[in-house]
């Protein structure tokens, strides 16, 4: 007989069919005591959610100046390294203000050196007018003291009140000569001052042309978009001969080998973990394949809080529903599949609560906390 047939008679028994429920019943709850046992000590040790998503700094590129698109050099999902050019745009009128720039700045600075040439002159001839005002003067210190000498000469009427008359003409020219030297003078230096001015202005006016030579020259140089970043380009929508503008959206670059997860726990879950705790990536992806990682870090404000239309718990009859606070987890770059996450990707996670760590969410909380105030406790004191 069979195996099979002899436990079908074996159940027929009448003493096992009385057994059986009781044996059933003891079996049922020895399971359901060793699955709670287990389900107990996962619960203790691990803290688990699948609501969780790859994310990546991704980089959108955008021209900064406008202009039709001459050649594009990247295709789609393809990879690319820091610096390596992405776009080229046509440079053929950003070239033309470069020279227009360098004409200008030509112009201008020969403009200045003429101006400098200009005040060089003028305070020359200030000198010239200083000297004239002391030949005055000494022709008139001598045209007076000869107007003194023929007075008393003319006192005692050795000389011709003519003569006298002419003496003191003569005096009296030589006081104006001063006065017109003096005059000259004040009119140089006021026209020096006038040159000056123009020299700073046409050197201001030089600088200002520079400026723009450099901004033009800044403009050619931007003709050619380079990667910010090394990743894979995503989302192209440029292509060749087409006309953007300033800040359009060409493409993104995706740093593949810089993606990190956001896991979105409930604020029950987070007592407990620290930060450095090792965590357990499980993305569908990837099937029963496992990325490690570890906790980063914890949001300073529950999801609720970031969203455009925040909850107003403040109004009408309240109901307690429990948050969910982002937690940033860093994977691990020695993993064989951590360059292979996507960012979007869904994905579930489950943190050891065993491991070693460091601050818990309270304690870095309260570290932030410390950090926020002491720039206000310094400048208070």
């Amino acid at each position: 007989m069979s195996p099979v047939n002899q436990f079908r008679d074996l159940l027929q028994r009448p003493d096992v069919k009385r057994r059986l429920p009781r044996v059933a019943a003891i079996g049922g709850g020895l399971l359901l005591l060793v699955v709670a046992g287990f389900w107990v000590a996962d619960k203790n040790r691990y803290q688990a959610t699948d609501n969780a998503y790859v994310k990546a700094d991704t980089v959108i590129i955008s021209p900064q100046i406008e202009g039709t698109v001459a050649r594009v050099l990247v295709d789609d999902n393809e990879p690319v390294q820091v610096g390596q050019v992405l776009v080229e745009l046509d440079p053929a009128e950003v070239k033309s203000r470069v020279a227009e720039a360098e004409a200008r700045l030509a112009a201008l600075r020969a403009g200045a050196r003429f101006a400098n040439a200009r005040a060089a002159a003028g305070r020359s001839q200030i000198v010239e007018r200083q000297a004239s005002i002391a030949s005055a003067e000494a022709g008139a210190r001598i045209a007076q003291s000869e107007l003194t000498r023929y007075g008393r000469l003319a006192e005692g009427g050795w000389v011709a009140t003519q003569r006298l008359q002419t003496v003191r003409a003569q005096a009296d020219q030589a006081a104006a000569g001063v006065r017109q030297a003096r005059a000259s003078f004040d009119a140089q230096q006021r026209e020096a001052a006038a040159m000056s001015a123009e020299g700073a202005q046409a050197a201001a006016a030089a600088q200002q042309a520079e400026a723009a030579l450099t901004q033009a020259r800044i403009d050619l140089d931007r003709t050619v978009i380079r990667a910010p970043v090394a990743g894979v380009v995503g989302a192209r929508g440029v292509r060749a001969g087409q006309y953007v503008r300033q800040g359009a959206n060409l493409m993104s670059v995706v740093p593949l080998g810089e993606t990190y997860v956001v896991a979105n726990f409930k604020e029950t879950q987070v007592a407990r973990m620290r930060i450095g705790q090792t965590v357990e990536i499980h993305a569908d992806a990837f099937g029963s394949k496992r990325v490690r990682g570890r906790v980063d870090s914890f949001s300073p404000a529950t999801g609720s809080e970031f969203a455009l239309i925040p909850v107003e718990n403040a109004t009408g009859n309240f109901t307690k529903i429990v948050q969910r606070v982002p937690v940033k987890i860093a994977v691990d770059r020695s993993e064989p599949l951590a360059a292979a996450l996507r960012p979007g990707l869904s994905i579930a996670v489950k943190v050891d609560l065993h491991s070693q760590g460091g601050a818990t969410f309270a304690e870095s909380a309260t570290a932030g906390a410390r950090v926020v105030q002491r720039p206000t406790a310094e400048a208070a004191e």
